[in-house]
């Protein structure tokens, strides 16, 4: 457990710029990941409109959807029309005078039609990370196709091994790709200003949803390629383990992992049927995986006798891996959820937000600042830039600035 927060000039990308022009979930998720590792980080929003994320529902909190302060604490926001050829401008002169980072995910070809691809911004700011969010990627005959987290379960063939046999295509309940592409986005970024700083160059990274949904998928491709079999759903079990599901109990479902042999005989005996693992047709996992039905069939008749808490009592002190299928009420309830101390409550308030899930030397980064308001942080651009709205300068610049941070800047 961390115990105590770090400040945030101890964090490892304290007095990083980072200018993201993220909507929707993966980059904005990318973004905050930088956040909560110590970057400045500055949100560019559609003037008005603002994030995508700001209209989801139904749950709200302060005006925008929750999940748009899900996805972006701790980070300043500006509104700028791209459309608008001064205010394109405005955000070339800050990436150029103060960013470490540039981050988006815009609709392909759409950075390039405003300047903002790796090739040009490089050309003036060779030291600049461009790091660039896609939907299939950027070669291919779908490379200049849309895409959202559910089109990659589906196309990358996740919603083919999701769900119960013989039914209708499921996908994950949470967003596994566009947080995974997020997390890829933000290793390359740091992996990036790593070699920055024994080279002096900056890079182009990119990532995109499909290659994320593809490495997701690395073990039924690896088995696909070994036996040609394409895999298929199980419902809560897996396609290479048995046992290895959920089962329901006499209150509930819980779910029980035998990985390896010796655990299986393990859990025969808790069951109170040790004979199980010298059955022939359940002594091994490969035998196991041919009799998948049998043997679920008869774990499930004993679990069903008795509640969750009485079975996770009983195989826990059995050494036998198991957790109860919960709710999201039940885990943020529970007290290992709240030993960890990863979850953050807003300005003091009842809305949880989950801090980053790393710590550092025993501590834990400090709890993001709320997500902003629609250009909430315009005065502090300007001031930034050294000018006003209107074109005049103003010296007084704010302490937290990127102009602020800008001497410690090295040059491009």
């Amino acid at each position: 457990m961390a115990d105590s927060a770090h400040t945030a000039a101890e964090l490892p990308l304290s007095g990083t710029v980072v200018v993201e022009l993220g909507d929707s979930a993966s980059a904005p998720f990318s973004g905050q990941v930088l956040a909560a590792l110590g970057a400045e980080v500055w949100k560019v929003e559609r003037p008005g409109a603002g994030d995508s994320s700001r209209g989801w529902g139904p749950s709200r909190w302060r005006g925008s959807g929750a999940a748009f302060h899900a996805l972006n604490r701790g980070k300043r926001s500006i509104g700028l029309d791209l459309k608008d050829p001064a205010q394109l401008s405005t955000l070339h002169d800050l990436i150029e005078r103060h960013a470490d980072v540039f981050l988006h995910n815009l609709r392909p070809g759409s950075a390039a039609q405003y300047g903002l691809d790796a090739a040009s911004l490089r050309a003036r700011k060779p030291r600049l990370v461009c790091s660039e969010l896609g939907a299939f990627g950027d070669a291919g005959p779908l490379r200049t196709e849309p895409g959202y987290d559910p089109m990659m379960q589906a196309f990358a063939g996740i919603m083919g091994l999701t769900g119960e046999e013989g039914q209708a295509p499921v996908r994950a309940g949470v967003s596994i790709i566009d947080f995974g592409a997020g997390l890829w986005l933000a290793l390359g970024t740091v992996a990036a200003l790593l070699r920055r700083e024994r080279s002096g160059h900056g890079a182009a990274v990119s990532g995109s949803l499909l290659e994320t949904a593809m490495a997701w998928m690395s073990i039924n491709i690896a088995n696909h390629a070994a036996d040609g079999d394409p895999g298929g759903r199980h419902g809560s079990g897996v396609a290479i383990i048995v046992p290895h599901r959920a089962y329901a109990a006499a209150d509930g479902h819980l779910v029980v992992s035998a990985a390896n042999d010796r655990l299986f005989a393990r859990l025969a005996a808790a069951l109170g049927h040790p004979e199980w693992a010298a059955d022939p047709k359940f002594s091994t996992n490969a035998v196991r995986l041919s009799h998948r039905r049998e043997i679920d069939g008869l774990i499930g008749h004993v679990i069903a006798q008795q509640p969750r808490a009485w079975w996770q009592d009983r195989l826990s002190r059995a050494g036998l891996p198991c957790a109860p299928v919960q709710t999201v009420d039940e885990l943020v309830r529970h007290p290992q959820a709240q030993a960890l101390g990863l979850l953050d409550r807003q300005d003091g308030s009842d809305l949880a937000m989950v801090g980053l899930p790393l710590s550092f030397d025993g501590r834990r980064p400090p709890p993001l600042a709320p997500a902003p308001d629609i250009g909430q942080h315009d005065a502090e651009l300007w001031r930034a830039l050294g000018r006003a709205p209107s074109g005049h300068a103003d010296q007084d610049v704010p302490a937290g600035s990127p102009r602020a941070q800008s001497a410690r800047a090295k040059p491009a």
